[in-house]
């Protein structure tokens, strides 16, 4: 925050907190340490946060507020998303017909002032506030979720209790009973909270787990499930039928897995949900997957790509012709980077057409095609359409049986570049895996591009602790990976210079924070990224297996995914512990 430090100065002199020894003093402190005249008041007891935190509003002239003991209505708090009030320490606390009050610590953050007066379309009306009331804030967005549940639960539980706390909870009440439920005000409500919390929380999916005693519901952020909440048994049938009903399913039918999806369009949100259910010991389980409805434009670089690995990519995009594939587990962001890629190639000039299951983003000029299995239409069948519909690239949703894989590779060898997932654990796996499915290895020879596999780490927020490598930790690190081969990659991207060693390196740990409970923000690939070479096309051409191809692959100059996530925790991107974690998984 800027502010007059010279008026700062006149004001705590006037008022007596310190005398004109102790200004001389500080000032001249603040100058040898280049620290701020205010954190050094402080830090000596001369003058506490909150009453610096008010002269500071004084003499910027703006009103201050004080709101560590209050209790914000979550309607009004939520307007400002949770991560935008996190990054830039701005909440809102109360609104008007058309005007909402925010408190901040910065009141020229102007940025942050005109993003959310052109999202609610609402006057801005700007407080100071401390460091200590926007901790307690924020962790409002956390005990709202609680404390609206108790409040629904405490005063309008009476509909919920139709079925029992029983491991039979639900099962032997009627469709119409069922059908009643979903649509009473309490149960809307919990299903309501419970979504909006999970999209202000940046979840990906949301789990509902029926236990003996309770109810579990837990969110995934950052590829890490969270407990979120811990419900009434009674509540169970309700919630799961109010989904049910939002997804389209059918509320009889609770012996057998259902699939369905629906959309919420709130504030500032338009999000897809794609519905599981699952019959279990206690009941069925409900999970949601968070699909955004447009594509966020990501950029491949954003996606953790640089060095040989994006110029890797930028030539495969550049063939017509041939097969571009994404490997990984579910949830490793395959979908994410081929979209990416479309994006790049999204032109004008070309017809992009996709068979998908789900959409997961929608993008304009991009002829996109939802897998119905329940009517016929599967991947095959939809890329067998799709190839008559005159296109320049085809993107397949997944890759999943012989049909569809022969498909694929029928149409990349007839003029289309394809792109595609695949499940396999490594870039190299991905070739015995597709002649499993049965295609011919010369045919791979002549079709593959280029073969992406990946993992998403957490990123580390902005406040850690730094540590360098003990000689046992450097001998550790290199049974999983080429240290010198990491260290010429460094050093070719400029990461670090020349002089730079493994014991002078400084890696990262995560800190704790009021934002980032637990030190990480977000999340990041790691890759590995394999051309189809001269070499590696005779290795496939004699059934060599994954092994051999990735020795090859190495040879010529392949990071693994390990190296790949070393070489981001040694930016400062990522920690070693989080590499070594999602990599082995």
């Amino acid at each position: 925050m800027v502010i007059n430090e010279d008026k700062l100065k006149e004001l705590v002199l006037d008022s007596g907190i310190i005398s004109k020894v102790d200004l001389v003093r500080i000032t001249k402190e603040a100058k040898e340490k280049e620290q701020p005249f205010a954190d050094i008041l402080v830090s000596e007891g001369k003058i506490a946060p909150d009453e610096l935190a008010r002269l500071e509003a004084y003499v910027l002239g703006v009103p201050f507020i004080d709101l560590k003991n209050d209790k914000i209505d979550f309607a009004v708090l939520s307007l400002i998303p949770e991560p935008i009030a996190r990054t830039h320490n701005i909440v809102a606390f109360r609104k008007t017909d058309d005007a909402l009050e925010v408190a901040m610590l910065d009141p020229h953050n102007i940025e942050a002032i005109d993003f959310i007066k052109k999202k609610l379309g609402l006057k801005i009306l700007t407080r100071l506030t401390d460091t200590e009331s926007i901790k307690r804030v924020l962790l409002q967005y956390q005990k709202s979720l609680k404390a609206e549940f108790g409040d629904i639960i405490s005063k309008e539980t009476t509909p919920m209790k139709t079925a029992s706390d029983s491991k039979e909870a639900g099962e032997n009440v009627r469709a119409e009973d069922l059908e009643k439920l979903a649509h009473d005000l309490p149960v809307v409500r919990i299903v309501d909270t419970l979504l909006n919390h999970a999209i202000l929380q940046q979840a990906s999916d949301i789990h509902i787990e029926p236990l003996e005693k309770d109810l579990l519901v837990r969110y995934r952020i950052d590829g890490i499930l969270h407990d979120a909440m811990v419900l009434p048994r009674a509540t169970a049938a309700g919630i799961t039928a109010r989904i049910k009903v939002l997804a389209n399913l059918r509320l009889d039918e609770k012996r057998l897995p259902q699939d369905g999806r629906f959309k919420i369009d709130t504030t500032g949100h338009k999000v897809y949900f794609r519905v599981s259910t699952l019959p279990t010991y206690f009941g069925e389980k409900t999970v949601m997957r968070l699909l955004p409805e447009t594509s966020h434009g990501f950029a491949l670089e954003t996606l953790g790509f640089y060095g040989d690995n994006l110029e890797r990519l930028h030539k495969a995009i550049k063939k017509t012709t041939g097969m571009i594939l994404a490997t990984g587990p579910t949830g490793s962001g395959k979908t994410t980077t081929l979209y990416t890629l479309l994006d790049m190639l999204n032109t004008p000039g070309v017809n992009i057409s996709t068979i998908e299951d789900p959409i997961e983003y929608q993008v304009a000029r991009i002829n996109q095609t939802q897998v119905r299995p329940e009517i016929g239409l599967t991947f095959a069948d939809g890329l067998r359409s799709l190839v008559r519909q005159d296109p320049d690239i085809l993107m397949v949703g997944e890759i999943r049986d012989k049909d569809t894989v022969q498909l694929a590779v029928n149409a990349s060898l007839t003029g289309h570049l394809v792109l595609s997932t695949l499940h396999t654990n490594s870039a190299a796996g991905a070739i015995p895996r597709l002649i499993d499915m049965g295609v011919e290895p010369f045919l791979l020879t002549s079709t593959l591009n280029i073969i992406i596999a990946q993992r998403l780490v957490r990123k580390l927020c902005d406040i850690r602790d730094e540590y360098e490598l003990s000689d046992s930790m450097i001998k550790e690190l290199s049974t999983s990976a080429n240290l010198d081969l990491i260290l010429e990659t460094l050093r070719k991207e400029k990461i670090v210079d020349k002089s730079v060693t493994w014991k002078t390196i400084k890696f990262s740990k995560p800190t704790p924070s009021a934002n980032c409970p637990d030190g990480y923000s977000g999340r990041v690939g790691i890759h590995e990224v394999l051309s189809m070479s001269s070499v590696i096309s005779d290795l496939v051409t004699r059934r060599a297996s994954s092994d051999e191809i990735h020795i090859q692959a190495r040879k010529e100059g392949m990071l693994t995914m390990i190296e790949d996530g070393i070489v981001k925790a040694v930016q400062g991107i990522t920690t070693l512990e989080e590499v070594f974690r999602v990599a082995n998984s």
